[in-house]
């Protein structure tokens, strides 16, 4: 079964899906959108720079909007003027990847960021 790309989704079925799926990104004013908050500049950074390169291989691109502590991602598929699966698909991955912390809870061999010093943190999970 072909996935029609261009298809659009309801605003009932987008919050669906949003609900079941991605719970820390909402639908409004037509986009799909979520806002991660960052401890700093260099977070920030970070964050648009990760956003950037899956867009690019993807070749599906969100708007972002950004700030000292916070950057904004919003997703529509502009060519169908709505939200299509590729819209859902790119956000699974930029929050899959955004929110990545290795060794969370294991004995994984890498260990992720020092927990409790300010100067290595950079995004602030949920």
């Amino acid at each position: 079964m072909t996935i029609d790309r261009k298809q659009t989704f309801t605003p009932l079925e987008i919050e669906e899906r949003l609900k079941a799926d991605l719970p820390h990104w909402r639908y409004e004013d037509g986009w799909i959108r979520r806002t991660y908050r960052t401890n700093s500049w260099k977070g920030t950074l970070m964050v648009i720079n990760t956003v950037g390169h899956l867009a690019e291989a993807a070749w599906h691109h969100p708007d972002l909007t950004a700030s000292y502590a916070w950057v904004e991602v919003r997703l529509m598929s502009h060519d169908a003027k709505g939200i299509t699966v590729r819209d859902f698909a790119l956000a699974q991955k930029i929050e899959e990847v955004v929110q990545w912390q290795p060794g969370a809870g294991t004995d994984a061999p890498l260990e992720g960021t020092p927990a409790g010093d300010l100067r290595f943190a950079y995004i602030k999970y949920d």
